[in-house]
C-alpha cells in the first residue's frame, strides 16, 4: 500500500463554512468565544489552567479499569490508563456517537487525530504525559441518524423497535442480517474475513451497542494506546451533580448561551441554542428533556414528573440518570478527564465556540479547539481517471458541469469563445457613444444599453454552441462523473458518507497506520492522499 499526501487550505476545497474558515485562520472577531489558539503556545496555556483544576483521577482511573476488565489491553494502553492518575498528565480528546460499526470515515480520522497529536505532544513536552481518548456519545437518542452506514454506496438501516439511548439499546436479529449482509458484500477482498470476523466479535446478539462499539472500537485501536470512556455510568455522573442541581435550580446554562448569541457575529450561523434546562432524563428505554412546571419538573413525553426535592434527591441517589444535552455535554467531560485539547468537526466547532460562558460558569477549564482531520482518498483507478482526464486531484472540488467545460473548452477543435470579438465590440460601442452624445447627450445611456444587449447575445450563443459541442464529449463527462461520485458521493465530501470497513478489506490494519502517519496535528489542513497507480494493493 503506498499512498502520496498532498496539503491544501480548507478554503480550497469549498466544502467548509465560513465559521470554520475563519476560525482556522484565527480571525480577530471570534477570539472572544475561545480562551486558547490551536497552537503549542495555546497548548502549554491550557495545561496551565489544567494545572490549577483538580479532577478526580482516582475515580476516572478505577472507572476505566473496570471498563477494561474484560477487554484485551496492549501494554500502550495500559501505560497509558495508569499514567492518568499522574498530575502531569493530560488528555487529548475526541467524541462521538457509537453510530454503527463507527459510521462515517470522519469518526476513524477524529481518533487518529487525537492520537498523532498526544504523541507528538510527548515527544516535544516530555515532562507531561499525554493520553488520547474517545469519549463515547452513547446517550444519543436519535437512532434514524446512528443506526444507518453506506458500504461501497450501499446504505443499511438498523431497524428496530428498541427507544431511548442508542448506547442502552441491544443488538438484535435485524441487527445480526446487517452484519451478514454486509460480511457477503466484502469477503471477496484480500482482508475482507479480517474485518468481518472483528466485526462479528464485536457486535454479538444480545449486547448493547455501547459495548459492541467499545470492543470494536479499542480492536482497532488498542495498539495505538487510545482510551475509550464510557461516561455513561453512576460513578463519573456522581461527579457532575453539582453543576445539574444548579442547572436545574438556576438554569444557569441557557442565560450564558443566550449571552453568547447575542454576541456573537451575525454573519454565522447560531449551531445549538440550548434549552431552558439542558437535561435529559435517561431511564431504561426513554432519554427525553426535563421541563420546569408549576409543582416541580415533568420528563417530556411521560408521565414521569417530581418535586424540585424529589429530583434533587433522584440526582443524589441515580445521579446515571441525569443526562446532559449538548450544552452541558462538554462541560461534563471536561470535569471528569484532565483534557487539555478538543479534536472536533466543523459543527462541533461551531457549538463549542457558544460554550465558553457556560464553562467560566462552572469554573471548569475550556480546552483547545482543533479542527479534526480530513482526507479525500483517491485508489488508484481513480487515480488514472483523473490523469487521463489530464486533471489534478484539486480541479475535483469544481463541480461538474465547471470540469466538463473546461474539457470542452481545452480540447474542442473549434472556437467557442468570442472574447476577442466582445473587445472589438466594447471600441465600437464606446466610439457611437462618443459620436451620438454629440448630437445628443441623453443618446448615450441608450448606447449603453444596446452594448450591454449585444454582448448579452453573443454570450447566449457561447452558451448554446459550448452545449453541442459538450455532445462529443460523452466519454470524458462519463469519466468525470465516475470521478466525482467517488469523491463526492451524493455531492457529499467522501469521509461523511463512507465507512472504514471497504477500505480495511482492501488495505488491511496497515489502512489505520498510513492515516496515522499522513495525519497531521495542530497544521489544519485538508489531505489528498492518491495511491499509486503502480502498486499491487497489499498489506
Amino acid at each position: 500500500m503506498n499512498f502520496k499526501a498532498q496539503q491544501l487550505a480548507y478554503e480550497q476545497t469549498g466544502s467548509f463554512s465560513r465559521l470554520v474558515l475563519d476560525y482556522v485562520a484565527a480571525a480577530p472577531e471570534l477570539k472572544d468565544f475561545y480562551s486558547y489558539p490551536p497552537d503549542p503556545d495555546g497548548i502549554k496555556s491550557a495545561i496551565a489552567a489544567r494545572k490549577k483544576y483538580a479532577v478526580n483521577r482516582k475515580v476516572l482511573v478505577d472507572q476505566l479499569n473496570e471498563q477494561y476488565n474484560n477487554a484485551p489491553v496492549s501494554e500502550k494502553l495500559q501505560r497509558n490508563i495508569d499514567a492518568l492518575l499522574l498530575e502531569n498528565t493530560f488528555t487529548v480528546t475526541t467524541a462521538h456517537q457509537p453510530n454503527i460499526f463507527t459510521g462515517h470515515l470522519y469518526f476513524i480520522y477524529k481518533i487518529l487525530h487525537a492520537i498523532k497529536l498526544a504523541d507528538e505532544l510527548a515527544a516535544t513536552m516530555p515532562e507531561n504525559n499525554f493520553v488520547p481518548v474517545y469519549y463515547m456519545g452513547s446517550e444519543d437518542a436519535d437512532l434514524e441518524e446512528l443506526g444507518e452506514v453506506t458500504i461501497n454506496e450501499k446504505k443499511y438501516e438498523w431497524k428496530t423497535d428498541q427507544e431511548g439511548a442508542v448506547g442502552r439499546m441491544l443488538i438484535d436479529k435485524e441487527f445480526i442480517k446487517i452484519v451478514d449482509a454486509i460480511g457477503g458484500q466484502l469477503s471477496i477482498n484480500q482482508f475482507g474475513g479480517e474485518i468481518i470476523e472483528l466485526v462479528k466479535d464485536a457486535y454479538s446478539l444480545g449486547k448493547t451497542i455501547e459495548q459492541a462499539t467499545f470492543d470494536f472500537v479499542n480492536e482497532l485501536f488498542k495498539d495505538f494506546g487510545l482510551v475509550i470512556l464510557l461516561p455513561d455510568c453512576a460513578t463519573l455522573k456522581n461527579e457532575f451533580r453539582d453543576v445539574a442541581k444548579r442547572e436545574l435550580t438556576e438554569h444557569f446554562s441557557h442565560l450564558a448561551v443566550k449571552e453568547t448569541i447575542a454576541a456573537f457575529p451575525e454573519k454565522y450561523k447560531v449551531q445549538a441554542a440550548g434549552r431552558d434546562i439542558n437535561l435529559f432524563y435517561l431511564k431504561e428505554n426513554i432519554r427525553e428533556r426535563i421541563e420546569a412546571v408549576k409543582y416541580g419538573f415533568a420528563v417530556a413525553n411521560t408521565a414521569i414528573h417530581f418535586t424540585k426535592e424529589e429530583l434533587l434527591n433522584e440526582i443524589n441517589t441515580n445521579p446515571e440518570r441525569i443526562s446532559p444535552n449538548v450544552i452541558l455535554r462538554p462541560v461534563f467531560q471536561e470535569m471528569i478527564l484532565p483534557n487539555i485539547a478538543f479534536i472536533g468537526g466543523g459543527g462541533e466547532l461551531a457549538y463549542w465556540l457558544e460554550l465558553k460562558k457556560v464553562f467560566e460558569a462552572t469554573k471548569v477549564p475550556f480546552p483547545v479547539l482543533i479542527l479534526r482531520n480530513s482526507f479525500l482518498l483517491i485508489n488508484k483507478k481513480t487515480s488514472l481517471r483523473i490523469t487521463g482526464l489530464s486533471f489534478a486531484a484539486e480541479d475535483f472540488f469544481a463541480s461538474e458541469t465547471e470540469l466538463i467545460n473546461r474539457v470542452v473548452k481545452r480540447d474542442a477543435d473549434v472556437k467557442l469563445n468570442f472574447n476577442e470579438e466582445k473587445l472589438v465590440f466594447i471600441r465600437l460601442y464606446k466610439q457611437l457613444r462618443s459620436d451620438a452624445s454629440v448630437v445628443d447627450t441623453t443618446l448615450e445611456k441608450h448606447v449603453w444599453a444596446l452594448q450591454s444587449l449585444a454582448l448579452q447575445k453573443i454570450e447566449q450563443l457561447e452558451k448554446k454552441m459550448l452545449k453541442a459541442a459538450r455532445k462529443k464529449f460523452d466519454a470524458q463527462l462519463r469519466q468525470i462523473q465516475k470521478v466525482k461520485n467517488h469523491l463526492y458521493p451524493g455531492g457529499n465530501l467522501q469521509e461523511r458518507v463512507e465507512n472504514v470497513l471497504p477500505y480495511y478489506s482492501l488495505y488491511g490494519r496497515n489502512f489505520l497506520k498510513m492515516l496515522y502517519d499522513f495525519s497531521n496535528t495542530l497544521e489544519q489542513q485538508f489531505c489528498i492522499l492518491t495511491e499509486n497507480p503502480d502498486e499491487k494493493t497489499s498489506a
